[in-house]
């Protein structure tokens, strides 16, 4: 039945294009916007075509007769879909309506392999129903889902961990390049989502479809004992109050919502993650989480979150890198969850203005300052090394999406540079990334430069302000010459002695190294760039 549905979701064109061609830009972005007005109008207006009665149903919470929903899936019918728990039909009145009991959506996205075009069933969201959303909820692919799926390495391993899977959107991605994918929740009904979305979009492919099982359990339970090379996590969280008073205060106004609250104090279940996931990480394996961490007040983020990795490292040997894209303070904080359950001020006032006090008096109590968002990358390193990775940074500017390819390089980068000391690097020929560009910003009238920056168009789009020797050296950096060899060269053109010049230029070339300015040529057999090992 689900190969038929397959077929006839393919048949009427309702794929991320379709979608797109039938609404236009204004209602594309309307419901981009979760406003469905505009894309309820285009499809009014398209008739009975099967992509405007799909559109309808499954994303905009229209309704049609029984003969319409027939010709739309032909192959499988209203009987079909009722099987597959998509629909109801028949309803208080009228017994010829068919109505979506599930939210069921084309997806497209690209990450580090490629673009991807799939399907999404996920449960209906509020802008649809109406009302708050169920405690066991399950979301669909949200911003932090394809965050997660964009800064993802994709390299081609044997087993993936997809710890709380939803409905399952990680696991599609990472069964592209996983042998065995293994998908948990502690929620049943988030897992069946994913079994049915693995099904619907992998089933063409026996091969790929049988790589994802899905497990039943909280946090790393499902998986003990058990080794991973890949561990990617939208782990809930969401810091929700949870203890005394506004505990209370919270869950009788909102409830708990399976996918976001974790049931832990503040920031402890990320922190948990992140000190507890090297027993699972195979030598050489990778983790990609993304979380939220408090700032307090008298201890900085950094403090707070390198010393989570710190435990990791004491315990597992684990590198670290965490990147902070995004700060809110609590009252938006606040503002943002409440109103992503559902629950709004104008609807539910006094529900709204319980949960929010207590969100703020739950923060203020642990001297919460603001909250941070982002992304967090662990590696158990295959073999020792004299150097550890430990970087804790903020970027919240643009970036360009898909990191995945970036983030494994910059592990790579750091294993070579781990094993390779100054003197190695001089004779090593190294080739500037394509990406790179130099800025030159001057007085006007003047013959040089006040500042010189080398910027990198991928990746995190970092500049560096470069002396002129430097951006000299990167702007030479073509294979031809090992790094020595061309500071030599500018030693002599700036008239300064080689050796000063190393000891200025070297510790600057490893940053460009790590970052992807700069990469060793494939061709030097002292490149040897290690698998993020």
């Amino acid at each position: 039945m689900i190969g038929a549905l397959r077929r006839d979701l393919l048949a009427a064109g309702f794929h991320v294009d379709g979608v797109e061609e039938l609404l236009g830009p204004v209602a594309s972005a309307a419901l981009h916007r979760e406003q469905v007005l505009p894309a309820r109008r285009v499809v009014e207006a398209a008739g009975g075509a099967a992509l405007a009665v799909l559109t309808s149903v499954f994303m905009l919470g229209g309704s049609v007769s029984r003969r319409v929903f027939d010709g739309a899936l032909p192959g499988v019918g209203v009987a079909g879909a009722e099987r597959l728990g998509l629909v109801r039909a028949g309803g208080p009145g009228d017994d010829d309506v068919v109505r979506a009991l599930v939210d069921l959506r084309p997806y497209g996205a690209s990450d580090a392999s490629g673009e991807v075009r799939w399907w999404l069933a996920s449960d209906l969201g509020e802008t649809v129903t109406g009302v708050r959303l169920a405690g066991d909820h399950v979301l669909g692919a949200g911003g932090a889902s394809l965050t997660l799926a964009q800064v993802t390495a994709r390299r081609a391993v044997s087993r993936v961990l997809d710890l709380g899977t939803g409905c399952g959107i990680q696991a599609l991605h990472a069964a592209r390049h996983a042998d065995v994918v293994v998908a948990t929740d502690i929620s049943r009904r988030a897992l069946a989502f994913t079994a049915f979305n693995t099904a619907l979009n992998l089933g063409g492919d026996r091969d790929r479809a049988g790589r994802v099982e899905v497990r039943h359990g909280s946090m790393l339970e499902p998986v003990a004992g058990e080794e991973f090379d890949l561990v990617v996590s939208n782990p809930p969280f969401v810091i929700t109050p949870h203890s005394g008073d506004a505990g209370a205060a919270v869950r009788e106004a909102l409830g708990d919502y399976e996918y976001r609250d974790g049931g832990r104090a503040g920031d402890d279940l990320v922190r948990d993650l992140v000190t507890g996931v090297g027993q699972v990480l195979a030598p050489g394996g990778v983790a990609q989480l993304l979380g939220n961490w408090e700032h307090r007040r008298g201890e900085t983020w950094q403090d707070r979150v390198g010393g989570w990795l710190d435990e990791a490292y004491e315990r597992y040997g684990l590198d670290g890198w965490v990147v902070q894209r995004e700060v809110l303070d609590p009252a938006e904080y606040a503002e943002t969850w409440i109103r992503d359950g559902g629950t709004t001020p104008d609807r539910e006032p006094e529900a709204w203005a319980a949960a929010y006090g207590a969100w703020l008096d739950d923060f203020a109590g642990r001297d919460v300052e603001s909250i941070g968002f982002g992304i967090i990358t662990l590696r158990r390193p295959a073999a020792a090394r004299p150097r550890r990775l430990r970087r804790l940074e903020e970027h919240a500017g643009a970036v360009r999406q898909p990191l995945g390819a970036h983030i494994g390089a910059v592990l790579d980068a750091h294993t070579w540079l781990a094993t390779h000391e100054d003197d190695e690097v001089a004779v090593t020929r190294l080739v500037s990334a394509a990406d790179v560009t130099e800025e030159r910003y001057l007085t006007p009238g003047a013959a040089d430069p006040n500042v010189v920056v080398v910027r990198q168009g991928d990746g995190f789009g970092r500049g560096v302000q470069a002396s002129s020797p430097l951006a000299a050296l990167v702007g030479a950096c073509d294979g031809e010459l090992t790094a020595g060899q061309i500071i030599g060269a500018l030693a002599a053109i700036f008239g300064v002695e080689a050796e000063e010049l190393a000891a200025e230029l070297l510790p600057a070339v490893r940053g460009l190294v790590l970052d992807g300015f700069l990469a060793p040529d494939v061709n030097d057999p002292r490149s040897d760039l290690g698998q993020s090992s």
